[in-house]
């Protein structure tokens, strides 16, 4: 299941997953170019004089067209999404139930957890400020305060912002209330 503060091992697992099960090269295919598409046929109505064949009209494939590896990637198609899906909590589904095939899913959910670059950035500042600001407050117990602060610094490690150890605990230890 995701774990919404690490997506990147998620990623890293349900690839690995999917390449295990039958048929995993298709379904990290349907993920990484999208669906199969069966594309138009046109079947042959009669044949002519001198090898001459008549066409008739342009239709849509049916799974009964496909060829033996074409159905392979047909039904990587669904396993793709069935397993993409079922790997989700449903808050996340919820955003994303309007997706109807596996890239389109794992391009939904990499924006949703991973965010653009800007949105990185935003939320960086935001937790630069953060730390630049945080103190204890009046009333507040010690546990209080570490939990807050360790809280902080794990949003902080969850979009690779990394510090100093030593300004870490100076940071902790000096803006404590007196008290």
């Amino acid at each position: 299941m995701l774990d919404k503060t690490d997506f990147e091992s998620w990623q890293q697992r349900i690839r690995l997953y999917c390449l295990r099960k039958d048929n995993g090269e298709n379904i990290m295919k349907c993920i990484n170019e999208g669906p199969f598409h069966m594309g138009t046929v046109s079947d042959v109505i009669a044949a002519g004089t001198e090898g001459a064949v008549q066409q008739g009209p342009v239709r849509a494939r049916v799974l009964n067209d496909l060829l033996a590896e074409e159905k392979e990637r047909y039904k990587a198609d669904i396993r793709a999404t069935n397993i993409l899906l079922q790997g989700i909590p449903k808050d996340i589904y919820s955003l994303i139930n309007h997706c109807t095939d596996a890239k389109d899913i794992w391009e939904n959910m990499k924006m949703i957890l991973e965010g653009s670059e800007l949105t990185k950035g935003d939320r960086e500042s935001q937790l630069y400020d953060e730390f630049e600001h945080f103190h204890q407050i009046k009333g507040e117990t010690i546990k209080g305060y570490y939990v807050r602060f360790m809280k902080l610094i794990n949003d902080m490690r969850n979009i690779k912002m990394t510090m100093p150890r030593m300004q870490l605990n100076s940071k902790f230890v000096n803006n404590m209330l007196p008290e």
